[in-house]
């Protein structure tokens, strides 16, 4: 295997098959990135396990790849427009044949996938998922290869400059809404989410001990919202969500905001950034043509994490015609999951112009609310994201 020291590999994607391409030495200022996660920062790993978790057919993938990769989108996902932020290639999936370079980072990521190991393992058949647990295991064994090709030192250094995207835990909040879960018979909410918080946080604290220090978070936004969770509420004709998920995001939020805050008082040289996806969907769903924020400039300047940031430029990104009805799916707010004849579902509906939705399936963003978003974790202002932005976390 090529020596870390000496190649730096780019994945390029084409129609029929993908790339590697290395170029000699690794510049002393690079920094990697390694994405944990959910189908929403899912790049194609189901596509390498036995699950019917997939989006590896059409119309997935339309709007840029003009084929499906496994991204439940039609385009690209935030990690992607992340990757191109900090002038690094697609970050490709661990299970992809033939990757094992990592100079640029991995992307562990699964659809389904939750914080919990038991979400969405056998409650559908063949509905396989990479857990975070197992992801965390194939990190540690990315770690292990860095040791051993660049030593314990450089390897070190190498996984500290490095940059954790990890967002899961949504699943873990739908599934017993959307299966035959028994769970909140015994646990209350507080505590089901105490189970979720926990496994995140254990797992945080792994990855810091193989070295990682910069890690990237969203909130979540009123997941009771989505098409998949609207098409639920019983003779919804009104929009209606189904608060009882809204009330787990919301406790979701809060108990992640603390475990992060004590993390960065515990744990050597931890630094987040989270960005408040709550406040941007609250936001956009009160004005779906435009959506601004207010910079809060006094603030900003003198906040030395957004020191070397265009500090007071308001973000107006241009808005949504629908942000209730997924692009794709079939039945109320087409939040059946059919898009593209999934689950069995042979007939679906397909909107012209995804770039008008918010929603490009039942229960996934299309990629224009991708790149919103990422554009935001990216270089928000405080209010919105902080206390770190990502755009911070990449500059030497």
């Amino acid at each position: 295997m090529a020596s870390l020291r000496l190649f730096l590999c780019f994945f390029l994607f084409t129609a029929s098959s993908v790339n590697i391409v290395c170029s000699r030495s690794l510049q002393k200022d690079h920094i990697a990135l390694f994405v944990f996660g959910d189908s929403v920062y899912d790049p194609g790993n189901n596509n390498y396990i036995d699950t019917i978790a997939r989006a590896n057919y059409y119309p997935y993938g339309e709007t840029f790849f003009k084929y499906p990769t496994g991204r439940f989108s039609d385009g690209r996902l935030i990690p992607d427009f992340i990757a191109e932020y900090a002038n690094l290639p697609l970050i490709p999936p661990y299970l992809q044949p033939g990757n094992h370079e990592f100079t640029t980072g991995v992307n562990f990521a699964s659809a389904g996938a939750g914080a919990l190991s038991e979400t969405n393992q056998g409650f559908v058949r063949a509905l396989a998922v990479i857990d975070l647990k197992t992801q965390l295991s194939y990190f540690k064994k990315v770690a292990k290869q860095l040791r051993q090709e660049l030593g314990d030192a450089e390897a070190m250094a190498f996984l500290s400059k490095a940059v954790y995207l990890i967002n899961v835990g949504s699943n873990d909040y739908v599934l017993p809404f959307t299966s035959n879960s028994t769970v909140f018979q015994y646990f209350s909410k507080q505590q089901y989410v105490g189970m979720v918080i926990g496994n995140l946080t254990e797992t945080i604290k792994e990855i810091h001990k193989e070295g990682g220090r910069k890690f990237g978070f969203r909130n979540f936004g009123s997941m009771g919202c989505i098409p998949l969770l609207k098409a639920l509420v019983p003779g919804n004709t009104t929009g209606s969500c189904l608060e009882q998920v809204n009330e787990l995001a919301k406790l979701h939020n809060a108990a992640l905001t603390e475990a992060l805050e004590e993390m960065e008082i515990k744990l050597v040289q931890f630094k987040y950034s989270m960005h408040h996806l709550n406040i941007y969907l609250s936001e956009l769903t009160k004005n779906p043509g435009r959506f601004a924020t207010q910079p809060q400039c006094q603030v900003i300047k003198e906040n030395e994490a957004y020191s070397n940031v265009d500090v007071c430029t308001d973000f107006v990104l241009q808005g949504f015609k629908e942000v209730n009805k997924a692009c794709c799916g079939s039945g109320p707010y087409r939040g059946i999951s059919s898009c593209g004849g999934r689950r069995g579902v042979t007939e679906y509906e397909l909107c012209s112009d995804p770039t008008q939705y918010f929603y490009f399936d039942s229960s996934h963003a299309s990629e224009k609310a991708n790149k919103q978003i990422a554009q935001l974790m990216w270089s928000g202002p405080p209010n919105i994201t902080g206390p770190y932005n990502l755009k911070a976390f990449f500059q030497p």
